[in-house]
């Protein structure tokens, strides 16, 4: 028995290590998906290289309210505040919405097309005021065949602990209704929900059990680099990541579980 899961490895442009990392694993067949922040200023200069697994791999727009990138910008804060407002009152609609389309703008500035799918820096795309935002812009920016799959932070169950159920509470299934509503589809489950401590061979076992529990269809997250840089909180857990799933060890994990890698352009299917 096989089964189909996405592989997206987030935060490509955050920094050199992040974007070299994630375009190894690419190109060793590791990932099947990654998500891009497009504030970032590498984000210009680091599109071209995606360029050659065009078609190949899901490249997406990580959106992005709590980076430092989303602070100069003018827009962010940090995560606890950025909840806050989503919790009370909610984010303004259209000051949200004319974010999202700054970002989306410099998507397509440097990618020439659509993001594949749309999933959040730390899964700020669920969160009131901006899910809503977020899915006017890509309903009135793109025609209906062209709408960008979504990521929508559910946990599968059993996994995430309380991290888990405070993201999916931040909104899961009212971002699903929405976006169905018009036309995009979504993820169903989400996996690789991490507190990014312990070593490699940590790392190793919360993969394999990620990968034996994941129903199909589910989105597993990661965030690998290789090598760190300054003012990156998990810099050291980036680099574990990207160890491991460089490593034979994780090619064998795969085919232990009966897993294969596939993109959610070919795996979820549009609301009809």
């Amino acid at each position: 028995m096989s089964k189909s899961l996405v592989l997206c490895a987030d935060d490509y442009a955050l920094h050199g290590g992040v974007s070299e990392g994630i375009l190894s694993l690419i190109e060793a067949g590791r990932l099947s998906a990654t998500s891009v922040m497009t504030l970032s200023p590498r984000w210009a200069s680091d599109a071209p290289a995606l360029a050659a697994w065009r078609g190949r791999v899901d490249v997406g727009l990580h959106v992005d309210w709590t980076s430092a990138f989303a602070q100069a910008a003018g827009h962010g804060g940090g995560l606890g505040a950025v909840m806050r407002q989503a919790v009370w009152p909610g984010h303004a609609v259209a000051a949200a919405r004319a974010c999202i389309e700054q970002q989306l703008q410099a998507f397509e500035d440097h990618w020439g097309a659509p993001p594949d799918h749309v999933d959040g820096h730390q899964h700020v795309q669920q969160f009131a005021g901006i899910r809503e935002a977020l899915v006017a812009a890509l309903a009135a920016r793109y025609p209906r065949a062209q709408r960008p799959y979504l990521r929508v932070s559910r946990p599968v169950v059993g996994q995430g602990g309380l991290k888990g159920r405070v993201m999916a509470a931040m909104g899961a299934q009212r971002l699903q209704r929405l976006a169905q509503a018009q036309g995009m589809a979504c993820s169903p489950w989400l996996s690789g929900i991490d507190d990014f401590r312990g070593d490699v061979a940590t790392y190793a076992g919360r993969m394999a059990t990620w990968l034996a529990q994941a129903p199909e269809g589910t989105l597993l997250m990661c965030h690998p680099a290789s090598r760190v840089a300054d003012d990156d909180e998990i810099a050291a857990a980036r680099v574990r990541e990207w160890t491991y799933l460089s490593s034979p060890a994780f090619a064998e994990a795969l085919d232990q579980a009966g897993v294969r890698l596939v993109t959610g352009a070919a795996l979820y299917a549009r609301p009809n």
